[in-house]
């Protein structure tokens, strides 16, 4: 996780080595022999026992200091750095949770960089402190006081938010994190690495291919200019990056976006959109074969089960959960309230569809393909088989033989011929930016 933070100073009375290693009964004796020892700092850096205890993960030591109402949860370093940025810096992650349970303030900046708690884990790629911060946020006094969204994108000293540095530093599940909790994937920066560059040039000159594949399937500009008047493609270029420059090729296959009008679906159920991102990322794959073909380099291979496995299980899905719309994938997503079910892939490409209506520029809610009826909600489908009833890993989007037929067939879907006839998401080719083609006929476009 992290290395900690190391005592070089003379420890004359012995607390601050003892913190350090986490000898927690020298701590309470030496604490009840000079109880003024517990506001006492080093020399140079000005670190408390709390800082120390917390850089280090001495969670038994940040408890016991917390329970002593004269210790400041937020009290300054010399870089006016609390012991929450420490421990989020060095991935304690215990001791984040511990010092926001204390209500350490996730709104305080340091002096060097002008970063907070955030910035700090998004830089060294501890997601899981990364998630606890932002959970906090959400549900604490920031969200309402300060904004939730204004705190994802909060900038440091140098125009730089989390999503910068995380992009830079070749973090993708904090890439992912930020971007599902609303980071702006074309923010520009100040004079953090060269000016105007967005998270997708920082990436490129990182060379994170993970990092990149997340921002544009969240619909990253390959065309934003930095104030040099440089594109993310000449970025890679520069420094060599060669796999990722393919990608960002402005002649390469435009990539498949996360479709704005699922932002209308109140409460998106978590599950169902990770089976959407998923399927995402899958068909973006596809298509990066075809650019990457010939380069020496083969994008790893989707985490689910393999093939051969899915084909043994085909036989066993009953014949009600098959998608009708592409007659190729199972039903794995379910419309609230009316139940009707489709695959990952056809729903995403339903919630690609709805263009912005021209005269209020906003874009209506997705409607349910069978039943017309506004989608308000989705949920990942309970999919059965009949040999002994256990649920299938819908995960794995596993494919059925185009014979069968779904229980929505026999309900209509005359309304949603323009996708009726697509048999996978994952074929699907660009034609242009935001659109999804079949052939040479683009039939979605982006919002």
């Amino acid at each position: 996780m992290g290395q900690g933070l190391s005592c070089r100073v003379q420890d004359e009375h012995g607390l601050f080595t003892a913190v350090q290693f986490g000898d927690l009964e020298l701590v309470k004796t030496l604490l009840e022999k000079d109880p003024s020892l517990i506001q006492q700092t080093t020399a140079y850096d000005r670190h408390s026992a709390l800082h120390i205890a917390a850089a280090n993960g001495q969670i038994e030591i940040v408890s016991m200091l917390l329970e002593d109402r004269s210790v400041n949860p937020d009290s300054l370093n010399r870089h006016k750095q609390t012991p929450l940025m420490l421990a989020a810096m060095h991935g304690k992650i215990d001791c984040v949770k511990k010092l926001i349970e204390a209500n350490a303030n996730i709104l305080m900046f340091d002096s060097p960089n002008g970063r907070t708690c955030l910035h700090y884990a998004a830089y060294y790629g501890h997601s899981d402190c990364l998630e606890t911060i932002l959970f906090a946020a959400r549900t604490s006094h920031v969200a309402a006081s300060w904004g939730f969204s204004r705190f994802v994108n909060i900038r440091d000293g140098k125009g730089a938010t989390p999503l910068h540095l995380a992009a830079r530093q070749r973090r993708p599940q904090c890439v992912h994190m930020l971007l599902d909790s609303g980071a702006l994937v074309c923010a520009s920066t100040g004079g953090y690495g060269f000016p105007g560059s967005t998270p997708l040039h920082l990436a490129a000159r990182g060379g994170s291919i993970d990092c990149i594949r997340e921002l544009l399937a969240w619909g990253a500009d390959r065309l934003h200019r930095d104030a040099s008047g440089r594109i993310p493609y000449l970025v890679a270029l520069k420094h060599k990056n060669d796999t990722c420059a393919a990608l960002l090729n402005p002649s390469s296959a435009e990539p498949l976006v996360w479709p704005s009008p699922l932002k209308f679906i109140s409460e998106l159920n978590q599950d169902a959109k990770a089976l959407l991102e998923q399927a995402l990322m899958d068909a973006n794959r596809e298509r990066e074969k075809t650019i990457l073909k010939g380069m020496g380099y083969s994008p790893p291979s989707p985490s689910h089960s393999d093939a051969r496995t899915t084909d043994d299980n085909i036989s066993e899905v009953s014949e009600t959960e098959l998608c009708c719309i592409c007659f190729d994938q199972v039903c794995t997503i379910e419309v609230q309230d009316c139940g009707h079910q489709m695959c990952a892939q056809c729903t995403l490409a339903l919630c690609c569809h709805n263009k912005p209506n021209p005269t209020t520029a906003s874009l209506s809610a997705p409607v349910c393909p069978f039943c017309r009826s506004n989608i308000a909600q989705l949920v990942v489908a309970k999919v059965k088989v009949n040999a002994d009833d256990h649920e299938l890993d819908l995960y794995s989007s596993p494919k059925l033989p185009k014979t069968r037929k779904s229980r929505n067939f026999s309900e209509g879907s005359s309304s949603f011929k323009g996708l009726s006839g697509v048999p996978s998401f994952g074929k699907m080719v660009g034609c242009g930016s935001g659109r999804i083609s079949v052939g040479n006929e683009c039939i979605i476009d982006k919002p």
